[in-house]
């Protein structure tokens, strides 16, 4: 599925992201930036050991709930890595919608300082966070859609999903927004 907003593009895929060809690929962080499971795991293990090389050195007091930081992209297609660190869901009352929102923005931000055209995310917080799939896809529409609406260099906001359930969540917050 795919949406045209102010000239640049919305497009979801289900697929692996770290197979995708784009400027950069945002990874769901912890604040530690001391790689995981999940995305996370997954981007490391594909990426190689620079990648954590590279963060220790450039971020050793990590990475902020809300907010990215940017690393090369090791082994992997992505010149870039944008460690998005987003909340652990709670109760849905402790900021987790703002801090959310920060880590898509933030992300966004550095793709475009960077002179990425292409990025690609995953579902921030949704798997071991225990955000609900439907709020963060809500959240993550939304702040791609405010990003396009102020042209710059990203053309491309993909969103690689792991299954088809997260992918229909996605495309339903995508199909409430206006071109």
């Amino acid at each position: 599925m795919k949406k045209t907003i102010h000239g640049g593009t919305i497009e979801l895929t289900v697929g692996d992201i770290t197979l995708q060809a784009v400027d950069a690929i945002v990874n769901a962080a912890n604040s530690r930036l001391a790689g995981g499971g999940g995305v996370d795991g997954a981007i490391h293990r594909r990426g190689g050991p620079a990648i954590m090389d590279e963060t220790r050195k450039k971020y050793p007091q990590g990475c902020p709930t809300g907010s990215a930081v940017i690393s090369g992209g090791g082994k992997l297609k992505a010149g870039h890595i944008i460690h998005a660190v987003g909340p652990v869901y709670r109760d849905g009352r402790s900021g987790e919608t703002e801090k959310l929102a920060g880590a898509h923005r933030a992300s966004l931000e550095l793709a475009k300082e960077n002179g990425c055209a292409s990025v690609a995310f995953p579902a921030i917080s949704t798997g071991a966070y225990g955000y609900p799939l439907h709020e963060a896809a809500r959240v993550a529409i939304r702040e791609a859609a405010n990003f396009l609406a102020d042209p710059g260099s990203v053309q491309l906001i993909r969103f690689v999903l792991y299954s088809q359930d997260a992918y229909d969540g996605f495309a339903k917050a995508m199909e409430a927004i206006e071109p």
